[in-house]
């Protein structure tokens, strides 16, 4: 009897929280009765346990409802093999719920105690993983539906973080990718992926049948070796151009277990101290398969899934940001309402990067504290302060880069006023003047974020402060003068990495304003303007005989590929 109540106290915690609905709508019912009974047997030590064991008329309600609980522990725990049971999983659903909804909250109320205590780039596993996401806007039952029955069948598929193997996938057998740890300096791990003689082997065929324009190639190179990254990277960008999004998908996700199968045994996706370098072009691949993955999920509808991946890809090489994913991660921030990690991330990194000179961040970041100003839950000096900081970083912004009003605007279907329309500042001059650099930081952010700004109270704001900056304006403060010459001297050219991001994002905005320099190169969907100081670790044999015309079907599937041009 003793050992039955130490063994049911250790269980207590977990079911106590699982009960809790059943217990409060009973209690409900019953009127309130024995509220502090209930929670002072609840906590109690396993003696009071006993003592309920012995009265269980005085409190039906408590006897009653963990013992059924327990009884489904019991099962659970001798049928391990099994899977768990629909409404097992949506308790345990409910639970995660709940832990979740009072992280969010502490995190919010206490941000000093444990938001703060992590790293701003820490990745959780758990966000990683759509389904999580999806459960919490229609329920686990409406996303997992059939598949509990299936995976039961799948034992040999090992568990990966980045995304689930499917059903329908070839079975995965080595490739010839591996990963070592080159280096360590200051807790900081720095990792590379290596190719095998093999798979270099498979990497020359695969550029002989890019160079071949025909996409056919590509897929008879992928049956007789399914998990070829780069192959799964290009044919995913061919299926995207034919609409077939789907397959587009699968094949960045075959792509991404295939490299996480590979890693090494220390490579930690959560920490941010893991390092790749994207010089090399073995490492390459792993950032554009997490991107292009965080993109589909992004128009999926999971910005919470993306936003973490977006912080996994900022963590592998924060330093250089090869993809660039700065100009992603506060809209990505702002969709899955993550306004506080938006302000955090502004805080820590203003100072050493300059975030406030991106006009993504230079917008968003007031965005982020005006939604904050309008969260009820919080104390009306953190609302005041809110205001406070949006009103001044909105009126620094529009003032900086006067040339993303009126597009804006624009994209929100909103007629600007008769002073706002008339004023030089935001006048066309506004988008004529400023350099071509600027000009694609600007019409990338319009581009991908103006369905933020169309909400009737944050119009209303925007209203406010731009009267207020043409006020500064016409009383000639020197800070519009000095923002003018800043643009001036600052925007000459953009580096290579926005070419990357600009093409990777596709946003056609914002690609009408690439440079000839850019446009009238090859690009591969494999392998974006790779970086000049590349470092190679081996090179592909000459080859001899070069095909000498093409035929009219074989420019056809060149046309289809996304480094097609006329020359």
């Amino acid at each position: 009897f003793a050992q039955i109540t130490a063994e049911e106290s250790e269980d207590e915690p977990p079911s106590r929280e699982e009960g809790t609905d059943a217990r409060l709508s009973e209690r409900d019912a019953a009127g309130g009765k024995n509220e502090g009974a209930v929670t002072e047997e609840a906590e109690g030590d396993g003696q009071r346990e006993g003592e309920e064991a012995e009265q269980p008329d005085q409190t039906p309600v408590l006897s009653n409802k963990p013992r059924k609980k327990k009884k489904k522990r019991k099962t659970k725990k001798t049928s391990a093999g099994e899977t768990l049971e629909d409404n097992d999983l949506e308790d345990i659903e409910s639970l995660l719920e709940k832990i979740e909804d009072t992280n969010g909250l502490s995190q919010q109320t206490q941000s000093g105690i444990i938001a703060d205590s992590r790293p701003l780039l820490y990745v959780e596993h758990r966000n990683l993983n759509p389904e999580n996401e999806l459960k919490r806007y229609f329920g686990a039952r409406a996303v997992l539906g059939d598949q509990r029955p299936r995976q039961r069948q799948r034992q040999y598929v090992r568990s990966t973080w980045l995304t689930a193997p499917k059903n329908t996938w070839p079975r995965y057998s080595k490739t010839g990718i591996a990963m070592q740890l080159v280096d360590t300096r200051r807790g900081v791990q720095y990792f590379t992926f290596e190719h095998h003689r093999e798979y270099q082997q498979v990497q020359f065929k695969f550029l002989d049948a890019v160079e071949s324009m025909d996409p056919n190639n590509i897929v008879l190179l992928l049956q007789m070796n399914p998990y070829h990254v780069d192959s799964l990277l290009q044919l995913s960008d061919v299926c995207r151009m034919q609409e077939d999004q789907e397959m587009a998908r699968d094949l960045i996700e075959r792509a991404l277990y295939s490299l996480e199968c590979a890693f090494h045994p220390v490579f930690s996706l959560t920490s941010g101290t893991c390092r790749l370098d994207y010089r090399r072009p073995e490492n390459r691949a792993f950032f554009l398969a997490l991107f292009k993955h965080l993109m589909f999920l992004e128009k999926r509808g999971c910005p919470r899934t993306a936003l973490e991946f977006c912080k996994l890809i900022l963590s592998l090489d924060p330093e250089n940001d090869p993809l660039c994913v700065l100009l992603l991660i506060d809209f990505l921030s702002l969709r899955a309402r993550e306004y506080t990690f938006l302000t955090r991330m502004f805080q820590e990194w203003e100072s050493h990067r300059n975030l406030s000179q991106l006009p993504n961040f230079a917008f968003s970041v007031p965005l982020a504290y005006f939604f904050l100003s309008q969260q009820e839950e919080r104390s009306e000096l953190e609302l005041s302060q809110a205001r406070e900081r949006a009103a001044r970083l909105i009126q620094l912004a529009l003032i900086m880069f006067p040339s993303v009003l009126m597009p804006l605007l624009d994209h929100c279907s909103v007629q600007p006023d008769a002073r706002v329309a008339s004023h030089s500042f935001f006048g066309l001059n506004a988008q004529i003047s400023q350099p071509p650099a600027l000009n694609q930081l600007t019409s990338l952010y319009v581009g991908r974020t103006h369905s933020l700004w169309k909400d009737p109270a944050v119009m209303a704001w925007l209203e406010t402060n731009v009267h207020e900056v043409l006020r500064m304006v016409d009383a000639r403060d020197p800070l519009v003068e000095e923002s003018e010459h800043k643009r001036k001297m600052r925007y000459q050219s953009a580096p290579r990495n926005i070419y990357r991001h600009v093409i990777l994002s596709e946003m056609k905005e914002a690609t009408a304003a690439l440079p000839l320099e850019v446009t009238s190169q090859p690009v591969m969907g494999f392998d974006p303007l790779p970086p000049l100081d590349s470092i190679v670790s081996y090179t592909r044999p000459e080859r001899t005989n070069h095909p000498s015309n093409e035929s009219t079907l074989s420019l056809f599937f060149r046309s289809l590929l996304p480094n097609f041009n006329l020359q």
